[in-house]
């Protein structure tokens, strides 16, 4: 299972690098400009607003709406348990690191702006903190308390993961960042990778804070026979969909975020035979819904926080940049529900590959977790 799980991460960021690529051979455009590293980006123009191009993009937008309401009003009843234990000291500190890093972040502080550049990394280890807290207050179990070593583990795994994205961004340039001082490559480096370790155990600690919410813990939805089939379809369509930004770039933007969770979900189904799509055959639709929620709340703090920042993204999005929130067009925070299913994509790999056991369920005994039902 760990040679199994490891071949599969592998892989996914060879095809991931590697597709695009082919797409600009195939269109005759020149490849040596994407490889340059560490990968930067600069805004680039795009296609107009298009109110036909942004009403077909509403469509899954809507559709992933109604499955949620759907699946919570399908939960089952889950009889109330309280038995909350008290905030765990370091959820305390993480608390002070938010609270600290938000005024930095924000200039509320009268402090030298070297500072203000540096703020996502601790303002988001409060977080992780916090969420860690939460969880545990609630149910007595956190990941960082109890799959410690798997936990640590999605720090470097996410710096990877998030760079093969700030590469992939080369080609479709849907954000840029301002306010970043760096004396060179390596600086630039350096400065971006603490972030990006950041995003896969937020979003970790976010599905464990978000399982103590009965209604979520038990949302239900229908089962669905898989096929063995549906792997290699979609490997194929998340390999042709990553060659394709490298050929219309405009038109395909928005298989950033589906093409990737595509290729590494098929992957790991041919090569390892299961994946946190398997327990959707048994109506337990919980590994894939809960971590596109966590994701969703990442994501509403990463643009919040990111908004009065000194050091910042933006965005520059084809077809759909109007109505926003924050930096985020509106439509923008669709992406982040098939992003979380992919980063717990990775997670479940990574858990084979350090643990030797799957993710889900989430206790390391294989049975269900113990959950505090408030």
């Amino acid at each position: 299972m760990r040679a199994g799980a490891f071949l599969v991460l592998v892989l996914s960021v060879v095809v991931a690098v590697a597709a695009p690529l082919a797409g600009l051979a195939f269109s005759g455009r020149a490849i040596a400009p994407f490889l340059d590293f560490p990968p930067r980006t600069e805004f680039v123009p795009h296609a107009p607003f298009s109110w036909s191009v942004f009403l077909v993009l509403c469509i899954p937008a809507l559709g992933a709406v109604a499955v949620y309401a759907m699946a919570m009003k399908r939960a089952r009843h889950v009889p109330a348990a309280l038995r909350m234990q008290a905030f765990p000291w370091w959820g305390w500190l993480g608390a002070a690191l938010v609270a600290a890093g938000w005024l930095l972040a924000w200039g509320a502080l009268d402090v030298s702006p070297q500072w203000r550049r540096h703020t996502f990394t601790p303002l988001w280890l409060g977080y992780i903190l916090v969420m860690n807290g939460l969880a545990m207050r609630a149910s007595g179990r956190s990941p960082m308390t109890h799959r410690t070593a798997w936990f640590l583990s999605l720090f470097p795994t996410s710096a990877v993961f998030w760079w093969v994205f700030e590469y992939l961004n080369r080609f479709v340039d849907n954000w840029y960042y301002s306010g970043i001082e760096a004396t060179g490559d390596w600086d630039y480096f350096f400065q971006a990778t603490l972030p990006f370790s950041s995003v896969l155990p937020a979003i970790a600690s976010t599905w464990a804070w978000s399982r103590t919410f009965p209604r979520i813990e038990a949302m239900s939805l229908p089962a669905i026979r898989g096929q063995a089939a549906f792997a290699w379809l979609a490997l194929a369509a998340g390999a042709l969909a990553l060659l394709g930004i490298g050929v219309w770039p405009d038109a395909l933007f928005s298989m950033l975020w589906l093409a990737p969770l595509l290729l590494a979900a098929g992957l790991q189904q041919v090569l390892i035979g299961e994946t946190l799509f398997t327990p959707l055959q048994r109506a337990d639709w919980r590994p894939v819904l809960q971590p596109a929620f966590a994701a969703l709340v990442c994501g509403f703090f990463w643009e919040m926080w990111n908004y009065g920042s000194l050091a910042k993204w933006h965005y520059s999005i084809p077809y759909a940049q109007r109505f926003h929130l924050f930096e985020m067009p509106l439509l923008g925070y669709a992406g982040y529900l098939p992003f979380g299913v992919h980063c717990a994509v990775l997670m479940d790999l990574v858990a084979r590959a350090v643990g030797g056991h799957p993710l889900w369920p989430l206790d390391a005994s294989g049975g269900k977790p113990s959950v505090s039902r408030r």
